[in-house]
Order: structure tokens, then sequence, then C-alpha cells
């Protein structure tokens, strides 16, 4: 393995973490930058398609509209394997999602486990999300104690 295949395999984990993080902290601005502006999103939650999006000016609106009805976000990503070749890779990552929403007064905790599967682009230097899917394997809603 070469030391330029290390480094973007590096650089790419960065993106995943970065692309949680500032997830997790509603800078929705900054994670559009994360994408290439002509990326694709798509979600399936338990095997069937529930968004596709194409470019940051559609998915903005969106994630932020998501985010404003979310309290709390905690995203803890684990394994992350890439394939990376030239300017561009795939990728596979495994997420963990905890999303805290208000229903009826009460604090409602949905956990998603989560597989991502990503086309990278580097441009200019740097990786960009070119398309990321969504799969949201397991779901799990409660109530949290107060």
């Amino acid at each position: 393995m070469t030391l330029e295949i290390l480094k973007s395999k590096e650089e790419l984990r960065d993106l995943i973490d970065a692309y949680a993080s500032l997830g997790d902290e509603k800078k929705i601005t900054e994670v559009m930058a994360l994408f290439r502006p002509d990326a694709n999103y798509t979600v399936y939650m338990n095997g069937a398609e529930v968004a596709n999006t194409t470019g940051t000016d559609k998915l903005q609106p969106e994630f932020t509209a998501h985010a404003s009805l979310v309290k709390t976000y905690f995203t803890l990503n684990g394994q992350h394997t890439v394939k990376i070749d030239g300017d561009t890779a795939t990728g596979v990552s495994f997420t963990q999602i905890k999303m805290i929403r208000e229903t009826d007064g009460k604090d409602i905790l949905t956990d998603y486990s989560v597989r991502y599967d990503d086309e990278y682009v580097r441009q200019d230097g740097k990786w960009l999300i070119k398309n990321r899917v969504g799969h949201f394997l397991i779901i799990e809603a409660r109530a949290l104690n107060q």
C-alpha cells in the first residue's frame, strides 16, 4: 500500500467523521460543503426508498427541515472500508445514530443502525461525497425516562 493510498484513506475517514460531527451540531451549511454540488443522497428504511435527492441546493433545505425537528443528535461511526482508484473512491461505513425528538410533550429516542454506501471524488485536492446511499437497517424508538 502506497503512502498516497494511506493518506487518501485517512482523508476519507476524516470526511465521514466530519459529516457525523457537523450533522450532530446541526451545521448544515458545513455539511453541504462535504458534498459535490451535484451529489445524490438516497435513503432506504427497512429496504424501502424514502428519499432520493440530487444537488446540495435541494439537500440543504431538506437537512435543515429535518434538523429543526430534532432536539439532539448523537452519531458514532464504526467500520469504514474504501477502494481508491486515483481521484475516485467507493466506501462502506457503518454508523449508529441517536435522535431525540419531542412528541406529545415526551422525549422520544430513535436509534438507527445505518450502512452508508458512498462514492467519493477528489476535487482540487479535497475529497467530496458524490453519491451517498443510507440503508437504515435497524430502527428502534422509545420514550426516554424522565
